[in-house]
């Protein structure tokens, strides 16, 4: 029982190095932040690219389509649908919700409404990632986060760099390649606002 504990708690702390994220800020600070109640937010995607390779939007899609239709024709037009509102709508309604729900300062994030000020989520490097089963491969995300004037959002307030957040369930895996990447975008939201809430201590 001793020597399970003991494999339970390692197997643990692997899986939270694991699951680290980096964040730096490369421009800015946090105070802005102080007293907000509300905060827009917004995903870019116009310049992402996927894998090592660094694929283009349209090369990824491509990619997916061939390898879909290798194993099971005719079902490359749903993962198509399927891509196509996990980016539109998925993403950032994943990244909202946890923003919101960890944010001891409680600031609220939301596509919504008005705010001074515009967190810009965008995005920079994807890794999809893979699942087998027993062995799998937690998908990688790459942020840019810029907070803005939302009347003006050329003057950068703060803008940090949000390095390879994993996406994936510890221990279980998720089969789904969007809900992997979905996953990624909740790391960083949650990552994001324990840095603010620290910051703004």
């Amino acid at each position: 029982m001793k020597k399970l504990f003991t494999t339970v708690v390692v197997l643990a702390i692997v899986a939270s190095v694991a699951f680290a994220q980096k964040m730096k800020v490369l421009s800015g600070d946090f105070n802005f932040l102080k007293g907000q109640e509300t905060v827009m937010v917004k995903l870019d995607f116009s310049e992402v690219t996927f894998y090592n390779e660094n694929l283009s939007e349209q090369e990824y899609i491509d990619k997916r389509i061939k390898e879909i239709e290798e194993k099971e024709p005719g079902e490359s037009a749903n993962w198509v649908n399927d891509w196509k509102s996990f980016r539109d709508t998925r993403f950032l309604d994943k990244f909202i919700s946890i923003a919101t729900e960890n944010s001891k300062a409680n600031i609220e994030f939301t596509k919504t409404g008005s705010a001074p000020y515009t967190l810009i989520v965008k995005a920079i490097w994807i890794y999809p990632g893979w699942f087998g089963g027993v062995m799998k491969q937690h998908a990688k995300i790459s942020t840019l986060l810029q907070f803005v004037e939302s009347g003006n959002p050329d003057k950068v307030l703060l803008a940090i760099e949000a390095d390879k957040a994993p996406g994936d369930i510890a221990f279980v895996g998720i089969p789904n390649n969007n809900d992997r990447i979905a996953e990624g975008f909740a790391k960083t939201a949650k990552t994001l606002v324990q840095r603010i809430d620290k910051e703004l201590k």
